[in-house]
């Protein structure tokens, strides 16, 4: 209790002296003041916030307010955009995400108004931020990216690096830790053409974090010592407890618990040092969760610590994730009646804090209604004393006016029906020529991978010193061969996507199957050969069939690829044919002993609804392949199927009519 007098007191004349300051500062107003002297005061302004923004949250919003007050006094309009920008932290930092967001468009605009790139990027950073925070990720990455093209476009480094940071906190945000890491490794390209900053300890804290999530925890561990080591000094406390929590749960992950509570307790202590609520709450509930793989009364006690803290400050959204761990303990220690207890405040704090401004809607709405019903009485009552002598211009009025409406609305829907049928028709000839769009692009992607991996793979052992001039010429003539099969695929898939927007006719021959399987074959044996697949052709050299040329070679390329796809290493592959006589039809089939299709996808995988799978050597697939097969097959008066088991392989038939030779 003494304590927290004290606190009490400790606040109350630091708002005393915050005042006084502000009270000096706006002395100046007296006088004829030049833009110099009112930044440097507004500067001063922001330096004290950014300190009191995280420990004492009061005093930064008191002198937000003031700077602002200041700012518009002077009409200087980037500092009202800077103090704005702070209110808009404040919020942030206590959950209040609309009202930061409104704060960091108004800032966001007058930086626009007077052109400050660096302004306008760090806004866009924080507007990316608070999205982000709502799990709104695809609209904080386009932020993210506007802030790097301004950044980019001011020749601003730091900006640049900290936009690829926010980027990569985007995807890992959304547990793509491999994206993130990407977006990572270029803010650390520019980290070394930089100052030092703030900036560089959140990136070794983020590369940490995703480091540790993707299980590279040796590679996690000299990222944040390096951290530490650097923000060791006074004004980087903050960031230095930061790291030492993500260094502490990595030591958690690996198993070394003794570790990871040494570095919370360590990192607890100098959040208390500097009372920093913020990092004490963040370090009590990682102690509480690094506590529960051991401890469970413990883990509890931390857990009531931080409920307490965020408590006494405000912090409202914190104190609901806390209350959740809280009842969730108790669950578990069979404690029904306390977890109830945690579950019930959770609830009601959710209510008061995050739907009270949808209560104060619904209670505006209902003023508003009821205020309306008032006027439409006395309306009424209006209405009942002059009907008599209003009664008949009403009805003229009223006749005259329903027949306009009337000749209006039919007017408007006959307007409108017309329009929505020329808009349907739009949208259909539009969503068919995006789809005809998607198909081709993903079907070059698909067909045009594994020839060019089979090319780079030559190109990289042809110049390799042990190698034989005869195997080199072989190696040549393979390569020969495999970019002039590349080539011919992409004219033969440029072809058929211009029938495909064109609407051409189908190009059906009579042509035989054994050569074009076999140029397929050769066509794909670098990628076969990759894994040590055997494929054998059993086509007979007498089948023919009808068909469009470039659709058979498309439909048995793909399914071989696929074949080979899913086969495990040192596996075979079988093209065979067979001929029914009695329906004039050939049945093309291509197996494999590979891993199998499960049962639950076997009757979707011809549709559009199919999902691809990784390959056996971890391929990647775009699940159009199938669907254009099956296309094709139906379009040259054929069909396609398939019988598969998992681990036992597959089969996938296709039915054409056969020609006149077979």
């Amino acid at each position: 209790m003494i304590i927290s007098r004290l606190s009490f007191y400790y606040q109350r004349v630091l708002l005393l002296l915050l005042a006084i300051f502000v009270a000096a500062s706006n002395n100046v107003s007296a006088q004829t003041v030049d833009s110099d002297t009112v930044q440097v005061k507004i500067d001063q302004y922001n330096k004290l916030i950014s300190q009191y923004r995280y420990d004492k949250p009061d005093s930064a919003l008191f002198l937000a307010q003031q700077g602002l007050s200041y700012s518009r006094k002077y009409k200087s309009t980037n500092g009202q955009a800077m103090m704005l920008n702070q209110l808009g932290m404040i919020d942030d930092n206590v959950g209040r995400f609309d009202d930061s967001r409104r704060k960091y468009l108004s800032a966001l605009a007058l930086y626009t108004k007077t052109a400050n790139k660096k302004g306008m990027a760090a806004v866009n950073i924080r507007l990316g931020v608070v999205e982000m925070r709502k799990g709104n990720y695809d609209k904080a990455i386009e932020y993210f990216l506007q802030a790097l093209q301004i950044s980019k476009a001011n020749a601003s480094k730091p900006g640049e690096m900290e936009a690829y940071i926010t980027l990569g906190e985007a995807y890992a945000g959304q547990k793509k830790y491999g994206e993130a890491l990407k977006y990572y490794k270029v803010a650390e390209q520019l980290n070394a053409e930089v100052p030092f900053s703030n900036l560089s300890l959140n990136l070794f804290n983020d590369i940490g974090i995703s480091l540790r999530e993707t299980n590279r925890l040796d590679k996690a561990k000299p990222y944040l010592h390096k951290g530490i080591s650097l923000s060791n000094v006074k004004q980087y406390q903050g960031l230095n407890i930061t790291l030492t929590n993500t260094l502490a749960s990595v030591y958690a992950k690996s198993g070394d618990i003794a570790t990871s509570i040494k570095l919370q307790k360590q990192a607890l202590e100098k959040a208390k040092k500097i009372n920093n609520y913020i990092r004490q709450i963040q370090t009590l509930t990682g102690l509480a969760t690094t506590y529960s793989r051991i401890d469970a009364h413990v883990s509890l006690d931390y857990w009531q610590q931080a409920l307490a803290l965020s408590k006494s400050k405000g912090a409202h959204k914190e104190e609901i994730d806390e209350l959740q761990a809280i009842a969730q303990l108790y669950k578990l220690q069979q404690n029904y009646k306390a977890a109830f207890d945690a579950k019930e405040r959770q609830y009601e704090l959710a209510d008061e804090f995050f739907y009270k401004k949808m209560s104060a809607q619904i209670a505006s709405l209902q003023a508003d209604y009821e205020l309306n019903q008032s006027k439409a009485k006395v309306e009424e009552l209006k209405f009942a004393n002059n009907k008599e002598k209003l009664e008949r211009k009403i009805t003229n009025v009223f006749l005259a006016g329903l027949c306009v409406v009337l000749l209006v609305v039919v007017f408007f829907y006959f307007k409108t029906r017309q329009l929505n049928n020329l808009l349907n028709k739009t949208n259909a000839a539009l969503n068919e020529s995006n789809t005809v769009k998607d198909k081709l692009f993903s079907v070059l992607g698909h067909d045009l991978r594994s020839p060019f991996i089979s090319i780079i793979n030559m190109l990289q052992i042809i110049d390799e010193p042990d190698l034989t001039g005869p195997e080199r010429d072989k190696i040549l003539e393979q390569l020969d061969f495999t970019s002039r099969a590349s080539l011919e695929t992409l004219d033969s898939l440029l072809r058929w996507g211009q029938k495909q927007i064109k609407g051409t006719p189908l190009n059906k021959i009579e042509f035989a199957i054994e050569p074009i399987v076999s140029r397929t074959i050769h066509f794909l044996s670098g990628v076969a050969e990759d894994k040590a697949i055997e494929i054998q052709n059993n086509v007979a050299e007498y089948v023919a069939v009808v068909a469009d040329i470039d659709h058979f070679e498309f439909m048995i390329r793909n399914l071989l690829s696929n074949a080979i796809k899913y086969s495990e290493y040192g596996g075979n592959v079988t093209v065979t044919s067979n001929y029914n006589r009695a329906l004039k039809q050939v049945v093309i089939s291509v197996a494999d002993k590979g891993i199998g299709i499960e049962p639950a996808r076997l009757n979707n995988i011809f549709n559009i609804d199919n999902i691809s799978t990784r390959g056996t050597g971890n391929e990647k697939g775009t699940s159009l392949g199938l669907l254009l097969c099956k296309e094709f097959a139906e379009l040259n008066g054929g069909s396609i199927s398939v019988e598969s088991a998992p681990g036992e392989g597959s089969i996938f038939s296709i039915t054409l009519n056969a020609g006149s030779i077979s």
